[in-house]
C-alpha cells in the first residue's frame, strides 16, 4: 500500500513541474496561495509585439486586461496577479503579432499548485502506514480533497479545480477597420492591411506608443519625459531652508519673480528687484515641500523652475 502512495506522490509532483508552463498560445494558470494566481508561457513567436493578460469572471465575455508585459519576446515569461479575491475567474491572453496579426488563446480557471499547498494538521484518518512524513501525508489530503472535488463535478456542483488544455487557434488576419484612440476619445480609424504603416510611422516621428486594447481597438500612449531636476544659480534654498535670489545685474535690469504652490496657484510675487541679493525667510511659504517661479527680466520670462523647502522649520 505504501508503495502506491509514493508512487502517486512522485507522479503528482511530476506532473506539477512538467505542467509548469505551456507554449503559446497555450499557457498555464496556477493557484500559488491565497490571491496568488501565477499566469505563465513558454513563447516560440518570433514576430510577437504584445501580450496581455485579460480576467473575466465568464469564460466568453466581460474580459478586461489586467496589465500588458513590458517585454513579449522573451522566451519564458509569467506574471502573478495578487489582487484576485478568489480563484475561480477565467484568464486568456492577447497576443498581437508583428504582421498585424492576433489572437485570443482560449480561456481557463487556475488549478492548484501541489507544492504551494501548505500543511493544516498532521492527523490524517487513512488507513496507510503510520511512519509516513509530514509532506507525504499532506499530499494525500491534496488528492483526496481534489477526489472529492472530482465527484462534486460529476454530480453538477460548480467545478473550482479543473485544469484545461488550450487548442491552438489560427491566425486571424485584421479584415475589419480599426479604431484608434487618444486616452477617452477615438481620433479616427485605419484599414487592418495599414496598421503596420501607421505604428511604423509614429515610432519614427514622436516617441509615443501604440498598444491593442481589444481585437478592433489600439489607444496611443503618449510619451511622458521624466522630469530631471536641477537647481536654479538664481533662485534657490539656502543651508538653513531660507529662499536665496541671487541677480548680480539686478540695477541695470527688471528683475520679477513669481512664486507658485503645488497647484501652480500664485502665492505671492517680487517685482522691480534692485538688490543683488535678497534672503526671503522660509516662514512666508506657509509649509515644507515644492514651490515652483517663474523668473521675468522684463516681460520675457528668464526661467521657470522649482525649489524645495525642508520640513525643519
Amino acid at each position: 500500500m505504501r508503495r502506491k502512495l509514493v508512487y502517486l506522490l512522485t507522479l503528482l509532483t511530476f506532473s506539477s513541474v512538467a505542467g509548469a508552463q505551456d507554449t503559446l498560445p497555450r499557457f498555464s494558470v496556477m493557484a500559488r496561495g491565497p490571491g496568488k494566481i501565477l499566469i505563465s508561457w513558454h513563447n516560440n513567436f518570433a514576430t510577437v509585439t504584445q501580450i496581455s493578460i485579460q480576467r473575466s469572471v465568464d469564460s466568453l465575455k466581460n474580459f478586461t486586461t489586467l496589465l500588458t508585459v513590458p517585454d513579449p519576446r522573451l522566451p519564458q515569461n509569467g506574471v502573478t496577479d495578487s489582487k484576485a479575491p478568489h480563484p475561480n475567474f477565467f484568464y486568456r491572453l492577447f497576443i498581437v503579432l508583428e504582421n498585424g496579426n492576433y489572437l485570443f488563446s482560449k480561456s481557463q480557471r487556475p488549478h492548484a499548485d501541489i507544492a504551494a499547498v501548505k500543511p493544516e494538521q498532521d492527523d490524517i484518518d487513512t488507513d496507510t502506514d503510520i511512519n509516513l512524513s509530514k509532506t507525504d501525508r499532506q499530499r494525500i489530503r491534496f488528492v483526496q480533497e481534489n477526489s472529492a472535488i472530482a465527484q462534486d463535478n460529476r454530480q453538477g456542483k460548480p467545478q473550482v479545480n479543473s485544469p484545461s488544455r488550450i487548442r491552438e487557434r489560427p491566425r486571424l488576419e485584421i479584415d475589419k477597420p480599426i479604431f484608434v484612440k487618444r486616452g477617452d476619445s477615438v481620433i479616427g480609424e485605419l484599414p487592418g492591411n495599414k496598421i503596420r504603416a501607421f505604428r511604423d510611422s509614429l515610432l519614427a516621428k514622436t516617441r509615443d506608443t501604440l498598444v491593442f486594447v481589444d481585437g478592433d481597438t489600439l489607444t496611443i500612449k503618449p510619451f511622458v519625459a521624466k522630469e530631471v531636476y536641477k537647481a536654479s544659480p538664481w533662485v534657490f534654498t539656502g543651508k538653513y531652508g531660507n529662499i536665496h535670489v541671487s541677480l548680480p545685474d539686478a540695477a541695470a535690469r527688471h528683475y520679477g519673480v513669481k512664486f507658485f504652490d503645488e497647484n501652480n496657484k500664485l502665492m505671492f510675487e517680487l517685482s522691480a528687484i534692485r538688490d543683488p541679493t535678497l534672503i526671503l525667510d522660509k516662514s512666508n511659504f506657509l509649509h515644507s515641500g515644492w514651490f515652483r517661479f517663474e523668473l521675468y527680466d522684463g516681460e520675457k520670462l528668464k526661467e521657470k523652475n522649482k525649489l524645495f523647502i525642508p520640513k525643519d522649520f
